[in-house]
């Protein structure tokens, strides 16, 4: 029975770390037609634009995963967490919005690690509400908080890398883009709370992306209406955008399968683990601007040395904290914040339990697809389209052999980790 246990919770492991390492490839992928702001939209347009996309395939792509009978059932017996998933959707708007200023100001391949500072925001309120890495032992520690370390330190790295601008630049862009790279880190680590609170409480991640769209979708169209010159101001900047909007659609539709596959990796290996790992997403944010937009073309020889540098450094931290697998005695203070859950809002803590196995098969069973559902896909996909058939190349120096590469390897690895996660949880 041990050993069964044993081998149960090595494959859970190994599928937390494939699902953050495709997040980290879908959420990179996604900012890319970010890149719109440096030739004039406002950041509050292109925002609005990817989260009208997020907000399509929120709904669309657990429905055809799951089915609505399961979500609305999920919803019901979990009332409690609606509201923390509009909260999250709320935080994860503001910072969203934050990084489109920040890619303005110092560019995709430097505002991406700024921002992915999130990790050791996660990492605290994992320690701090939930008992992550409460009795892992010294090894685990060392592994985590010298990613944390290495984590700081690339940042730091690449904080110095904009001092090398190039001439010309308005002065102080630099500091205002780090600040707002930093902001949206601290918004995405804090988001990471209602995250964990749902999946200890035996949620599916498709049930609570289902809620969440919400509060981003809202927090978005209140941001622009007050900070960009009003509704009538919005709407007029949306039909100027009308040719681009497909891109930003597309945008947001790669960032919603980037955060299920996240979302997935803080329910079987925790924030402090799961959110690093995504947190690759550096790696394929460098790689769209330098190979496909040549962002670091104009810079130093100095300063591309740093960016590089940086980078790595981050990346190193991060696979040294996702590596650090969760020993008995660590797993055994999570279920003890599972139960607190559980006692707390009259959960059934057996089911909780087989939940967050990826086990909820009699609940799945019990829900078989509409035949209207399908047509709730048609419609999504015919949205796509019509933008589709209006959009025109984005004004943007791009190198499409590049591009091709890159989005290549982002669809091989959605396929294989979409199948692993199918035959081994069912997507719950």
């Amino acid at each position: 029975m041990a050993a069964k246990k044993g081998r149960s919770t090595r494959s859970l492991h190994s599928l937390g770390v494939a699902c953050g390492l495709a997040a980290g490839a879908w959420l990179g992928t996604a900012e890319a037609p970010a890149k719109l702001v440096t030739v004039g939209f406002s950041p509050f347009i292109i925002s609005l634009g990817m989260v009208a996309g997020v907000f399509v395939a929120r709904w669309t792509v657990p429905m055809m995963l799951k089915g609505t009978g399961y979500i609305l059932e999920d919803l019901r017996e979990k009332k409690h967490l609606i509201v923390w998933a509009i909260l999250a959707g709320m935080l994860w708007a503001v910072a969203n919005t934050l990084t489109v200023f920040a890619i303005r100001n110092v560019g995709l391949s430097i505002a991406f690690p700024l921002w992915n500072v999130n990790s050791l925001v996660g990492l605290f309120w994992g320690w701090l509400l939930f008992n992550e890495l409460r009795d892992a032992g010294a090894r685990q520690w060392v592994k985590v908080l010298g990613g944390a370390g290495a984590i700081v330190a690339g940042a730091c790295v690449l904080a110095l890398a904009t001092a090398h601008a190039p001439a010309g630049a308005p002065a102080g862009t630099a500091a205002l883009g780090i600040l707002a790279a930093l902001g949206a880190g601290l918004m995405w680590g804090t988001m990471y709370i209602p995250y964990r609170k749902a999946y200890i409480s035996g949620m599916n991640p498709l049930s609570f992306v289902t809620v969440f769209t919400f509060g981003e979708l809202g927090t978005v169209f209140a941001l622009a209406a007050v900070l960009d010159g009003g509704m009538g101001h919005v709407m007029a900047e949306l039909d100027r955008a009308r040719p681009v909007l497909f891109w930003l659609f597309l945008g947001g539709f790669c960032w919603v399968l980037g955060d299920l596959f996240q979302q997935y990796a803080a329910k079987y290996i925790g924030i402090g683990r799961g959110i690093p790992l995504s947190n690759t997403n550096q790696l394929w944010g460098l790689a769209w601007g330098v190979l496909v937009f040549g962002e670091l073309a104009g810079q130093t020889g100095t300063a591309q040395l740093l960016v590089v540098a940086g980078s790595l450094v981050m990346i190193a931290g991060a696979v040294s904290i996702s590596f650090a697998e969760a020993p008995e005695s660590e797993q055994a203070s999570w279920g003890a914040a599972m139960r607190r859950e559980c006692e707390r809002y009259g959960l059934d803590y057996v089911r909780v339990a087989a939940a967050l196995q990826g086990d909820d098969l009699a609940m799945t069973e019990r829900h078989r697809r509409r035949w209207w559902e399908y047509l709730v896909g048609v419609a999504a996909l015919a949205i796509f389209v019509w933008l589709g058939l209006g959009a025109e190349r984005a004004p943007i120096a791009a190198n499409p052999a590049w591009m091709a590469v890159l989005s290549l390897a982002a669809l091989v690895l959605l396929v294989l980790c979409g199948l692993l996660l199918w035959r081994r949880t069912r997507f719950s």
